[in-house]
């Protein structure tokens, strides 16, 4: 009797979940007229049938079946990855304004000078409901608004001394890129957190950049900070620190994690990279965090001085690295945009360019495999 019960219930759940992968859309197309580069994240609301792509300079929101309803337009900024609230609407991004190679290659794409202007970093909360037609100005469409992150930006504009000389941006900082919403690390209920990658910068002279580094902060927070976007007026206006400061030992990567996403069916999270390039790392282009494990209070390696910091664990799966220990994911995917459905379904995106030069994007749907080489395959 009780294997026949076990039987019932495993055979109502694989019918459940049959039934949510058919409703699904395989794919997901979307053009992007305005000029940009490639698409950097994409959040996917099942809920209301609607799905968001950043594409560097503007972000797009089309139904499930790639008819595009609306757009938020004339940032001249990195509008990088981005995730949801599916109990709000709101859509969060990762914003940053810099005078480095990327500032200037976004205002070259865009045709216009880059001038003199702060290196600013935000995070940028977006009112999905209010996003209803094409063409919505940034800063006076009433869609949008950003809290600043003072914390980054003095990581950014700090130097340090690492293997006796002075280099510059703390923990190699070239930024942030990677946002996701999840439960508090180490815990698997409570109020959602939202979790911001500090990028680093691809240099294999330095030995204090092999950490990707995650600020927490709370909804309620960052909702109590949140100001109008005003890209002539920067403000400053945000939470001195995060609430915690995250470590994760990865090996150095370049332009650290992409993106970020809370894996609900493994309690992990995802993070897709661009490769290192220290040869002694396994430089993987995926990682995955055990968020059931708390972080630990560690000693950081690499740095001159000695400095503590709270550690995270990568799960036990995928390759593992002999020399080092490290475990990662070999194939490369989730870069431009990685979204977790649960029951190991995953929305990726796949960046591309018409002949003509319009920037485009494929989101399709993936199933999680368990394999180090191949951990997702297409459902057909």
């Amino acid at each position: 009797m009780r294997r026949l019960l076990l039987l019932l219930v495993i055979l109502l759940a694989a019918a459940r979940l049959t039934a949510q992968t058919s409703r699904l859309p395989r794919r997901i197309y979307v053009e992007n007229t305005e000029k940009s580069s490639h698409v950097q994240g994409i959040a996917i609301d099942t809920l209301r049938g609607c799905a968001y792509f950043s594409f560097t300079t503007s972000l797009i929101k089309t139904d499930l079946q790639g008819r595009v309803l609306g757009s938020v337009t004339g940032l001249t900024c990195h509008l990088g990855c981005l995730d949801l609230d599916e109990q709000t609407g709101r859509v969060y991004a990762s914003v940053e304004y810099k005078n480095d190679e990327i500032g200037r290659g976004i205002m070259r794409i865009m045709g216009k000078q880059l001038g003199q202007r702060d290196n600013t970093f935000y995070i940028g909360i977006f009112d999905g409901d209010k996003i209803n037609r094409v063409g919505i100005d940034a800063q006076s469409g009433g869609v949008m608004r950003t809290v600043f992150l003072p914390q980054v930006a003095r990581f950014y504009e700090d130097t340090v001394v690492n293997q006796g000389r002075r280099v510059a941006h703390r923990y190699g900082c070239s930024g942030i890129d990677a946002i996701a919403l999840g439960p508090q690390m180490g815990s698997a209920d409570g109020p959602a957190r939202l979790y911001i990658d500090v990028a680093v910068y691809g240099d294999t002279t330095r030995t204090d950049n092999d950490y990707q580094m995650l600020l927490e902060y709370d909804l309620k927070t960052l909702d109590r900070y949140a100001r109008p976007l005003d890209q002539s007026r920067p403000h400053r206006v945000g939470p001195k620190r995060a609430r915690r400061q995250l470590f994760v030992f990865t090996g150095n990567t370049s332009y650290g994690v992409q993106n970020l996403e809370y894996d609900p069916t493994h309690r992990w999270w995802w993070m897709a990279v661009y490769r290192g390039s220290k040869s002694l790392y396994p430089n993987y282009p995926l990682f995955t965090v055990d968020g059931t494990v708390k972080p630990r209070k560690q000693r950081l390696q690499g740095f001159d001085r000695k400095e503590k910091g709270l550690v995270l664990t990568l799960a036990a799966a995928g390759a593992r690295h002999p020399a080092t220990g490290l475990r990662g994911w070999r194939q490369k995917a989730g870069q431009t945009g990685m979204h977790a459905l649960g029951n190991n379904l995953f929305y990726l995106a796949q960046s591309d360019r018409t002949p003509e030069g319009i920037q485009t994007c494929e989101v399709r749907l993936y199933r999680f495999t368990g394999k180090a080489r191949q951990p997702f395959e297409p459902v057909e």
